[in-house]
């Protein structure tokens, strides 16, 4: 579903009726347009949240590494200093 198609009308006097049911699906990512008249006047939409902020220690547990993980590449010798 693309996300013109998720982007209902609804007139004033039904958004102000209905205007908590209407944050509710905001909230799970429904638009709306506000129309008086007829003619669009408004948007109902979702904010944009900023991304989760990375915190020390996210990934304990996920990741691995080899206990030879720092050792020198055989092949990499000739290229290495000293």
């Amino acid at each position: 579903m693309d996300k013109a198609s998720r982007i209902q009308n609804v007139g004033l006097y039904e958004a102000k009726t209905n205007l908590s049911r209407l944050v509710r699906q905001t909230r799970d990512g429904k638009s709306f347009v506000i129309t008086q008249r007829g003619k669009p006047v408004a948007e109902l939409r979702p904010v944009a949240r900023p991304p989760k902020k990375a915190a020390w220690g996210d990934m304990a547990g996920r990741i691995w590494m080899a206990d030879d993980f720092c050792d020198p590449i055989a092949k990499m010798k000739e290229h290495m200093p000293g």
